[in-house]
């Protein structure tokens, strides 16, 4: 039984590897439910963990799981202190702790970006993170650790990555590293950033002229417009010689 539960525990992290990008060291986040079962199963955590994920490990816990041990009372206090020995990671209700399965949601979002594995005893948290791709889970059962095998929501969205309905983790990072290598990215910033600034054009020559002062009262004579082709016609007034007696009387007389 141990060999079959091994065999299926590498078959389950290879799923993840592959197709949620997951990597050594593991982080796994531990709640109050799961260190309590381990302290009655027996089950050291920090030696059969890292056995039983066949890699190196990061036991953590947040604050908020911590405050919810404090508040059971004493019935709790070795599971306490075993959660103490962990790394606290930080959350978002530093101020106003929330109940550990909430808190624990919380820090996977939507996608379960920092890739934990979540380790508890709690059925609502359960039920919660089988809404979300991408998420190992672990609990005790029969004083053993066990990695559950992936949720229909995983399954269902490698599914959706293998016909191209979405972009897996992995490319999403390959394609960020090579906007960021070839600097698309702040290219494009710099682009929405700038104002685009306008070319200084030189002024108008002819509104610079002065506009000619008009005397008063003397109208303007109206231009006479030419049809094209016609030629202007000089007109000579010739004068008439005036051959009169009395003419030619004044000119005797001179």
């Amino acid at each position: 039984m141990g060999l079959k539960r091994q065999k299926q525990a590498k078959k389950t992290i290879s799923f993840y590897k592959y197709n949620f990008s997951f990597r050594q060291p593991f982080q796994i986040l531990i709640d109050g439910t799961f260190s309590q079962a381990a302290l009655k199963n027996k089950i050291q955590i920090k030696e059969q963990m890292p056995k039983y994920l066949m890699g190196e490990v990061q036991l953590c816990t947040t604050s908020c799981a911590l405050k919810e041990l404090e508040t059971l009372g004493k019935e709790l206090y070795g599971a306490k202190i075993i959660l103490q020995r962990f790394q606290v990671r930080r959350c978002a209700h530093f101020k106003s702790p929330v109940p550990a399965s909430e808190c624990l949601l919380s820090m996977l979002e939507e996608t379960n970006p920092h890739h934990y594995f979540i380790a508890t005893q709690d059925h609502t948290l359960t039920a919660g993170l089988k809404k979300i791709p991408g998420v190992p889970l672990l609990y005790i059962i029969q004083n053993t650790i066990v990695l559950d095998k992936p949720c229909q929501t995983s399954l269902d969205h490698v599914q959706a990555i293998q016909l191209g309905e979405l972009v897996s983790p992995a490319q999403q990072q390959s394609i960020r590293s090579l906007k960021e290598e070839q600097g698309i990215d702040q290219k494009d910033g710099e682009r929405r950033g700038r104002k685009r600034k306008r070319k200084q054009s030189n002024p108008n020559p002819l509104s610079c002229l002065k506009k000619k002062k008009k005397g008063k009262g003397v109208p303007t004579p109206p231009l006479k417009k030419t049809e094209e082709g016609e030629k202007r016609k000089r007109s000579r007034h010739k004068k008439k010689q005036n051959n009169t007696p009395a003419a030619a009387a004044v000119v005797t007389n001179t």
